[in-house]
């Protein structure tokens, strides 16, 4: 009996020697972004099991940037702010699915009007996460609506930071302005705070949302990427057919936030997950050396 014992495991050693590693999953990061929500949806459904692809959640772009630098992780979502902060030490960075186009979805929010902002003398709080699009957008802002010259005090937090620090105490005696994005605007305006420009309206800047992977990444993986993009259609297709069981799947990754508010979150992109691209959106695209070549 003991020598049949022995014969049984070195024959078990001998199958797990033999027997090939587990592959590592394909992992992709991706802030509280509604227009990231189709990633969400494939996650809660089970979809993204079969591909062995893993989707982490964080709240802020920043902190998404340095996770996925840190972490070297596979690919990571963002706005063409943050592929040119990684291109700047990867070259070989490269966008391979759009997801959408901010149209209204970035915002800037105040507690006081334009016309009060251009004539105070203070110095202006500006809540917003300085790593990420949020300064661009504040950049475009200042310029389109003249406010250069003004003195102001930075204030580098993430979206729910600051709306939490807002929600405590709303500023009276400070002119303050938040560079926000869905679904954190609708929050900030429920707290009486107004909108005074946005991607739709008062801002020149281009905010597209992309998924970016290195291109060796991309290679090696093309057939999960070319499925997931598929599921990302699916997904598209299923929050246009039954919104709000869409919403009960993905409001968890979304700060849980109400149905309404998720529906008048949706107003602020603008889905580009079909091909071609417009032609327009190509060539400013192309203008903002953007690359669309390798685009599923």
């Amino acid at each position: 009996m003991q020598i049949i014992h022995v014969i049984l495991l070195f024959t078990l050693i001998n199958l797990f020697a033999c027997s090939p590693p587990k592959e590592a999953p394909l992992k992709i990061i991706a802030n509280s972004w509604i227009g990231y929500s189709p990633l969400f949806y494939a996650k809660e459904k089970g979809w993204l099991e079969p591909l062995n692809i893993k989707i982490l959640t964080v709240i802020s772009l920043g902190e998404s940037l340095n996770i996925y630098e840190s972490a070297e992780l596979d690919a990571f979502t963002g706005t063409q702010y943050e592929f040119n902060q990684v291109q700047q030490k990867d070259p070989s960075i490269l966008p391979i699915i759009i997801f959408d186009r901010s149209n209204g979805g970035d915002s800037i929010m105040a507690n006081q009007s334009i016309q009060d902002l251009q004539k105070t003398t203070q110095t202006i709080d500006v809540y917003l996460e300085i790593h990420s699009v949020n300064q661009l957008v504040f950049k475009d802002f200042i310029k389109t609506h003249h406010l250069s010259h003004k003195k102001f005090n930075y204030i580098n937090k993430n979206q729910l930071k600051i709306y939490s620090i807002l929600q405590a105490e709303i500023p009276t005696n400070t002119p303050t302005i938040i560079i926000t994005y869905s679904p954190y605007a609708q929050k900030l305006s429920s707290l009486g705070l107004q909108e005074l420009a946005s991607t739709r309206n008062g801002l020149e800047l281009l905010v597209i949302d992309a998924l970016f992977t290195p291109k060796q990444t991309y290679l090696q993986n093309q057939s999960k990427f070319k499925q997931l993009k598929k599921l990302i259609d699916q997904a598209v297709i299923d929050l246009e057919t039954d919104p709000h069981q869409y919403y009960e799947t993905v409001k968890m990754h979304l700060e849980d936030i109400s149905y309404h508010d998720f529906l008048n979150s949706l107003k602020g992109i603008e889905w580009l997950n079909t091909h071609p691209l417009p032609i327009e959106l190509q060539q400013r695209l192309n203008q903002a050396q953007f690359p669309i070549q390798d685009l599923i």
